[in-house]
């Protein structure tokens, strides 16, 4: 009776494991690989690889023209798009010893963060406020560009209200 008992359990103990139970040797896919649009690579010199020059903000203020690059955000995007329409002209003021701030004259959408600001950061503050910093803060901001060179920045944008005009390079 025993080995009865044993044949049972062991065709029963068979049975429970079908194929369809069994579980499969993972499957790795095949590695893939990144393709990378070389037109949208900007080079150190500011060329994409198909020779493009990649568009740059001009910052005027009196007789200095400083060069900014442009974040990659909606926010940054959008004011390109102002720009591209003509140069826009803010009066600008100092605030805080650290910033110079003015109406931009229209509202752009927001893609606020928060960060710790440097000099040289060209910022949009509450939307339709365009602030350039020639020190540091932290706040929930939009990034719209970085000064290339913000050396001697307070001074170049001088003191009291200026007019600034922003344009497209």
């Amino acid at each position: 009776m025993t080995g009865i008992l044993t044949m049972l359990l062991a065709i029963l103990g068979l049975s429970a494991c079908s194929a369809a139970e069994v579980p499969a040797a993972p499957v790795t896919p095949p590695p893939t690989q990144a393709v990378v649009s070389e037109q949208e690579t900007p080079s150190p010199s500011g060329e994409t690889a198909s020779g493009e020059e990649e568009t740059k903000l001009k910052i005027t203020v009196g007789d200095e023209e400083l060069l900014a690059t442009f974040e990659d955000n909606p926010s940054a995007e959008e004011f390109r798009d102002l720009l591209a329409q003509g140069p826009v002209t803010v009066e600008m003021d100092d605030y805080g010893g650290f910033e110079k701030v003015g109406p931009l004259g229209t509202t752009l959408t927001r893609s606020d963060e928060q960060i710790t600001t440097q000099p040289g950061d060209v910022i949009l503050y509450q939307g339709n406020q365009i602030t350039i910093y020639y020190g540091t803060n932290t706040w929930s901001f939009t990034r719209l560009a970085r000064i290339d060179d913000p050396t001697d920045l307070r001074e170049k944008l001088g003191d009291g209200t200026v007019s600034v005009t922003f344009s497209l390079e």
